[in-house]
């Protein structure tokens, strides 16, 4: 691996090149599907996979993009054969005199193993939209390490309020991350993430510190982490968001109310502080539009300056408004899920009408972790999606 990490620090350098370089030697070992603007990010998600770089959510984001890449551009066992070869000329055209034989077989064995993975995730995806890119038209630090990224979609993006999909910046090419929109999909086709600059979060930190107005991201299918609304038919919904949990949740309130059918709906918006609501103001505009069926709490974990009626955790405060027949929808950091699997059927919510953010931190990268139906991936314990 420390070999694999060597060589693949050069391509890293030089990857404005490294597309070219992969789409030419492709042609050459004789595949003709992949298009040449695809190149890019498919040579660096499987340079990303070999090298075993990122965290269990980041590789299953990228086997999401693979997986749907394989099957739009019409991969089949063989084209994994000389992907494989085509991997390995161009990281040794990029690396140099520093290149030898076992790096060959490394990165051989690397990408027919990659490959592989994403036939299965191919078959577990499904069909359906393919890798975009979008231009960044604001980023907004609305808080401290938070930022509003509002993009505009180069194809319109497909897509279900609740629904998660890969995002990765070409500073970081390869490293693709989970976020969920904060909108339901619009007439104009933007849409607004919320993201939170995590420690030791590469893609995070750049995405709110680095990244500027104008430039291109990588926008990946987007698939159901478990907040999809036709779980819960025509009930009300209870929805409690924790930091940026928030923003999936307020897709699902801007969903109902371009809905000719109006469900009361309580969302319950979590922080330490009041400084923390760092969505406030689109929330307070929510509430004056759609106040005869929207209800919104908040809840403030460490802020003895503010009314008691709002002081305390979000699911105690949630737990507060909650009423039997309610589906109970909870987003937010790896900690909140965990407390709240444990704790809401323990304070009398119905597992069935209980719908928790898939978490990816632990298990492995494996496609089979994908469910057939709609791409949806299951629930794993762990990091926020």
């Amino acid at each position: 691996m420390a070999d694999l990490e060597a060589s693949l620090a050069l391509p890293l350098a030089a990857h404005a090149s490294a597309g070219d370089i992969f789409w030419t030697s492709m042609h050459e070992h004789g595949v003709r599907c992949l298009p040449q603007h695809r190149a890019l990010i498919l040579f660096s998600t499987l340079e990303q996979l070999i090298a075993g770089r990122g965290d269990p959510a980041g590789r299953r984001a990228a086997l999401a993009v693979l997986g749907r890449m394989y099957r739009r551009f019409g991969f089949s066992p063989h084209h994994g054969t000389l992907a494989a070869a085509a991997m390995a000329d161009t990281v040794r055209r990029l690396t140099g005199a520093s290149w030898n034989p076992e790096l060959t077989c490394a990165w051989e064995l690397g990408c027919r193993r990659a490959m592989r993975l994403a036939e299965r995730a191919a078959e577990a995806m499904g069909d359906g939209p393919g890798v975009t890119v979008g231009e960044a038209e604001a980023v907004e630090l609305v808080s401290e390490g938070v930022a509003v990224l509002t993009i505009r979609p180069m194809q319109r993006l497909s897509y279900l309020a609740g629904q998660a999909m890969p995002v990765c910046t070409p500073r970081l090419p390869g490293q693709w991350r989970w976020f969920s929109p904060a909108n339901a999909p619009r007439p104009d086709g933007r849409v607004e993430f919320h993201i939170r600059a995590v420690a030791g979060g590469d893609v995070s930190s750049v995405l709110v510190n680095e990244v500027e107005a104008g430039e291109v991201l990588w926008l990946g299918p987007a698939v159901d982490v478990g907040l999809s609304l036709e779980a819960a038919g025509d009930a009300d919904l209870l929805l409690a968001a924790g930091g940026t949990g928030l923003a999936p949740l307020r897709a699902l309130v801007e969903w109902v109310a371009a809905s000719p059918f109006k469900r009361r709906v309580t969302l319950v918006v979590g922080a330490r502080t009041l400084d923390g609501l760092y969505d406030a103001v689109a929330l307070d505009k929510l509430q004056m539009a759609h106040g005869d069926w929207l209800t919104l709490v908040v809840a403030l974990s460490a802020d003895l300056d503010v009314e008691p009626v709002v002081q305390g955790d979000l699911l105690s405060i949630a737990l507060d408004h909650y009423r039997p027949g309610q589906a109970f929808y909870v987003c937010g950091p790896p900690r909140l899920i965990e407390a709240a699997r444990s704790r809401l059927p323990a304070a009398g919510v119905d597992p069935g009408c209980l719908h928790l953010a898939a978490t990816f931190e632990r298990g492995s990268c494996s496609p089979l972790s994908m469910s057939r139906p709609h791409g949806k991936l299951e629930s794993v314990p762990g990091g926020a999606a």
